[in-house]
């Protein structure tokens, strides 16, 4: 089931990264630093790391030979749920609310028993992104269809 997942990740990164090379330029005009360096540098990191992993599990999968659980599957399936509802919330909501609302229902349903963890979680990482992106490298957020008062 993790090979799986991981192939899957792994494809997506690869085509993240493609998108990253080929479409976006690494440095502008004037020479600096272009709206491709970012997406590069984490699509290279995504596939190295997801290849990492995809490789540790296979050897680990070699050791102990396991078949899979219906509780996987019905995380699997929770998954999809929640990037799907996520994809629909990002659009109404923007980057930040959907950020927020997505971890909140994750971190519940996947870290039960660690509301304040989950809470503080769900609320300070999509802050930090959107510092980061929005203040500090001046790239927006992705916009909403709703205009909320945020």
């Amino acid at each position: 089931m993790r090979i799986v997942f991981l192939v899957t990740i792994l494809a997506g990164a690869v085509f993240y990264s493609f998108i990253a090379f080929s479409d976006l330029a690494f440095m502008t005009t004037s020479g600096r630093l272009g709206a491709g360096f970012f997406p590069r540098v984490v699509g290279v990191l995504a596939v190295v790391m997801t290849l990492w992993a995809l490789l540790d599990e296979m050897k680990r999968s070699h050791a102990d030979d396991e078949t899979a659980h219906p509780q996987q599957w019905i995380d699997v399936v929770v998954l999809i749920a929640l990037a799907l509802g996520y994809a629909v919330l990002l659009r109404l909501l923007g980057g930040f609310p959907a950020t927020v609302i997505f971890l909140a229902v994750a971190l519940s349903l996947l870290n039960r028993g660690r509301p304040l963890k989950n809470a503080l979680t769900a609320v300070l990482v999509p802050a930090a992104v959107y510092l980061l992106f929005d203040r500090v490298l001046n790239a927006s957020m992705p916009p909403a269809l709703l205009d909320l008062p945020i």
